[in-house]
C-alpha cells in the first residue's frame, strides 16, 4: 500500500473519523482508524462499535492499493503539525506506516485491516429526506437537553418521529424537554419512531453543512444511516421506548410572560452569579408588568433585578434551575420570547414568536 496525498485534502475527513474513535477502548484496534487504498481513492474508517463514520478521499495519483489500520490520534496529530502545504507520502511497510512529507519522516505501528470490525447492517425499513440545514437545525434546537449518563438509557439520546409529513426530534432528561419539527420527503404513512444515541447525534451533527442540499436517512430495523458529501455514518439505535412527549407538554397555562430575549438572558446570567454551585436555583416573582429576579447561595450571598416585561397575569412566585433557562435563551433567534405559566408547581412552557415549531418546557425547583 502506498500514496500521496495533500495534508490540505486528508486533514478534514481525517478530523472527523478520529472524532469518532474514543480515546479508551478495551480493543486495541477500535483505537485506530482504517484505511483502505483503491484505484484513485482513499477511505478512512473509525468507530467505537456504536457509531461508524467512513470518510472518501479522491487523489491526484494513483496508489498502490492495500488496507490497514493505524493509530487515529497519532496520525492526526502528525498531520496537524505539518505545514498546511505539505504532501504526504503514506507506505506500508511490513508492519509499520511510514509516513514522509518534506524532510520529516515518521513510523506508525498498525494492525491487520482484519481485525476491523464494522458496524452490522439490519434490513432497511423506510428511509426520509430533508434539507441538511433543516436536519442541523432541528438537532441545535433540540440536542442540548439529551441526557448524558442516566440510568434511564433511552433518554441518552433523541427520539426521531416520523408521522404526516414531518420530523420530529424530541429530547428530555427528566427535568426538561425540548422538541421541535421540520417537513419532509417520505413515503412513510403510519407513524414511526427510532431513538438515536447521544454520540451519533453529535456526531451526525458535526457532518451537516448549513445548506439546501438533502440529505437522505435509511432507517433500519438497528441502525440509521446518511450519506453527507463523502462521508457515511452510521449509528446503532436505542432498542428501548421513549416516554409520551406529548403528556409532558403543558396545555392549561392561563398565565403569559413576554420578554426580550437578550435582556431577560443577560439578566438570568448576572444573577447566576450568586446560585447555588450545586442546585443554580433562581426565584421567579412576577407581577403585572414587571419581572423580579432573585438568587442566594450558601454563604448567605443575594443577588436581585428586575425587568420590565409584558405580563398580566396577577402575582406569581415560581423557581427554576437557571442554566436550563439560559440554554433555551441562547438557542432561541427571535427577539421576543414566551413564558407560559400555571402555577408555582406546574411546569414552564417557553416559545418565541418567529419559532412557534420549536416548544420548550422546564419544570419548576422549589426554593
Amino acid at each position: 500500500m502506498r500514496l500521496v496525498i495533500s495534508r490540505e485534502a486528508l486533514i478534514k475527513p481525517l478530523q472527523l473519523v478520529a472524532g469518532v474513535v474514543e480515546r479508551r477502548q478495551t480493543l486495541p484496534v477500535l483505537s485506530n482508524i482504517l484505511l483502505v487504498a483503491e484505484g484513485d481513492q482513499l477511505s478512512l474508517t473509525g468507530t467505537d462499535l456504536e457509531v461508524e463514520l467512513v470518510g472518501r478521499v479522491q487523489l491526484e495519483e494513483p496508489v498502490e492499493a492495500g488496507s490497514v489500520t493505524v493509530p487515529a490520534r497519532k496520525l492526526m496529530d502528525i498531520c496537524k503539525s505539518l505545514a498546511d502545504d505539505a504532501r504526504i507520502e503514506l507506505e506500508l511497510s511490513g508492519q509499520k506506516m511510514m509516513i514522509k512529507s518534506g524532510r520529516s519522516r515518521f513510523s506508525l505501528s498498525t494492525l491487520p485491516a482484519h481485525e476491523f470490525p464494522n458496524v452490522e447492517d439490519s434490513p432497511e425499513t423506510f428511509e426520509l429526506q430533508l434539507p441538511q440545514s433543516a436536519l442541523r437545525r432541528l438537532i441545535e434546537q433540540t440536542g442540548f437537553s439529551m441526557a448524558q449518563q442516566d440510568v434511564r438509557y433511552y433518554l441518552n439520546g433523541m427520539l426521531l418521529e416520523i408521522k404526516d409529513g414531518e420530523l420530529r426530534s424530541v429530547a428530555t432528561d427528566g427535568h426538561r424537554l425540548a422538541t421541535s419539527v421540520s417537513p419532509v420527503q417520505t413515503d412513510v404513512t403510519t407513524q414511526q419512531q427510532i431513538i438515536v444515541p447521544r454520540k451519533g447525534i453529535l456526531e451526525l451533527a458535526r457532518l451537516l453543512q448549513g445548506g439546501e442540499e438533502l440529505v437522505k436517512l435509511v432507517i433500519g430495523d438497528n441502525h440509521i444511516r446518511a450519506n453527507v458529501g463523502d462521508f457515511t455514518f452510521t449509528s446503532k439505535l436505542v432498542d428501548g421506548k421513549f416516554p409520551d412527549y406529548q403528556r409532558v407538554i403543558p396545555r392549561n397555562g392561563d398565565k403569559e410572560l413576554l420578554g426580550d430575549r437578550q435582556e431577560l438572558r443577560q439578566v438570568f446570567s448576572r444573577i447566576a452569579i450568586l446560585s447555588n454551585e450545586k442546585y443554580r436555583g433562581v426565584r421567579l416573582t412576577l407581577n403585572d408588568g414587571y419581572l423580579q429576579v432573585m438568587a442566594n447561595n450558601p454563604e448567605q450571598e443575594e443577588a436581585e433585578e428586575t425587568v420590565a416585561v409584558d405580563y398580566q397575569g396577577g402575582h406569581l412566585e415560581i423557581g427554576f434551575n437557571v442554566n436550563y433557562l439560559l440554554d433555551v435563551l441562547s438557542i432561541l433567534n427571535a427577539d421576543v420570547v414566551r413564558f407560559t405559566l400555571l402555577d408555582s408547581n406546574s411546569s414552564a412552557l417557553i416559545q418565541s414568536q418567529d419559532e412557534p415549531e420549536a416548544l420548550y418546557v422546564v419544570m419548576p425547583m422549589r426554593m
